[in-house]
């Protein structure tokens, strides 16, 4: 659970010296951007609101259920891209984000100049048509009144003693899409499959979304899970007992780890968008300190990538040394999806 979270006046500060204050004309300011969003409708809503107190551009914004986001969305877009109705696309992880882009349905080039120049490689296409900010991580939930020493590592979890008491959200959509892609890539498709079916063997239990996790874990149909942070946080603030660790560093020999997974959130402008100068305002928003400020001291608590806000809150984010390569991973999807229905979904 975070240390302890600033003041909300902080979030106000951020908002002053944010790029870009206040820059829309009163035309245009009574026009409408079209936002598709995976985020959840909460963190969105207190960002998008935040947008319109300091432009007053109004904002449609269009979510997913918590089984499907992202991947439904991204099918969405892609349907629409002869005739686009979202502007700005805002992600709660990358792989959407990246197939998106490789479908030719995001705006090249117009992401360039909205962030730091030292904004990490792995966090923005080469061509600036998405950037990744504010992190996530995956992590290994429990619940603290039956498990005294959680596992620290997925190798772990294979163990027989936690057999029937592990769960994860199905495979095929949200940061756990991306996290088993991830794993293809890090460890190959061979020990990455072996790990599934050892799983498998050991009862895993699949659920629809990783909230669902942690509150099966909080209702005791299970005893540990994998899920993101800031799902372990909102259950903590519904006074479940839940907590978390993160996934440790280690060399093991078939599934080494380099520590936490760090999911990003991306923003993107969607190719042809109907309204670009307002896209392009929305866009800048959410990867500014502004945005990042307000997700950290929400109950999402996500890690800012931004090197003041990383400053200010250096106590209490997580390191971004070393960030894995999503767009390599990206092409590890298809693959670790045909294995996981293999395994998991029609054994």
């Amino acid at each position: 659970m975070p240390k302890k979270l600033l003041p909300a006046g902080c979030a106000a500060i951020c908002i002053l010296i944010a790029n870009g204050c206040s820059q829309s004309g009163s035309s245009e300011a009574a026009n409408t951007v079209v936002l598709y969003t995976s985020v959840d409708d909460t963190f969105a809503k207190q960002v998008v609101d935040a947008f319109t107190a300091q432009t007053g551009i109004k904002v449609h914004l269009l979510g997913d259920t918590e089984a499907t986001k992202t991947t439904g969305l991204v099918t969405r877009i892609q349907a629409e891209m002869d005739h686009p109705v979202a502007d700005v696309w805002w992600s709660s992880e990358p792989m959407g984000t990246i197939l998106l882009d490789q479908a030719g349905a995001l705006e090249p080039g117009a992401m360039a100049g909205m962030v730091a120049d030292d904004w990490p490689d792995a966090l923005h296409a080469e061509n600036w048509s998405w950037v990744g900010m504010a992190m996530r991580s995956r992590v290994i939930a429990f619940a603290p009144d039956r498990i005294d020493e959680p596992p620290t590592t997925l190798g772990e979890m294979i163990d027989p003693k936690y057999r029937g008491i592990i769960g994860m959200a199905r495979p095929q959509f949200g940061t756990t899409r991306i996290h088993m892609a991830m794993l293809a890539d890090q460890w190959g498709i061979e020990s990455f499959t072996q790990w599934l079916v050892d799983m498998e063997a050991n009862n895993l239990r699949l659920y629809d979304g990783n909230a669902s996790v942690v509150q099966a874990i909080a209702m005791g149909e299970i005893d540990i899970g994998l899920t993101d942070t800031d799902d372990v946080w909102s259950g903590q603030r519904n006074n479940w007992k839940v907590e978390l660790v993160y996934e440790s560093a280690h060399d093991h020999p078939t599934w080494p780890s380099l520590g936490p997974t760090l999911i990003p959130n991306t923003v993107a402008i969607i190719k042809d968008a109907p309204h670009q100068s307002l896209a392009k305002q929305l866009a800048a928003f959410l990867v500014s300190p502004t945005a990042e400020a307000l997700l950290y001291e929400s109950t999402t608590h996500n890690t800012p990538i931004d090197g003041t806000l990383r400053a200010l809150y250096a106590d209490d984010v997580l390191s971004i040394d070393r960030l894995p390569d999503y767009i390599r991973a990206a092409q590890k999807v298809r693959e670790a999806m045909d294995v996981c229905e293999q395994v998991l979904i029609s054994p």
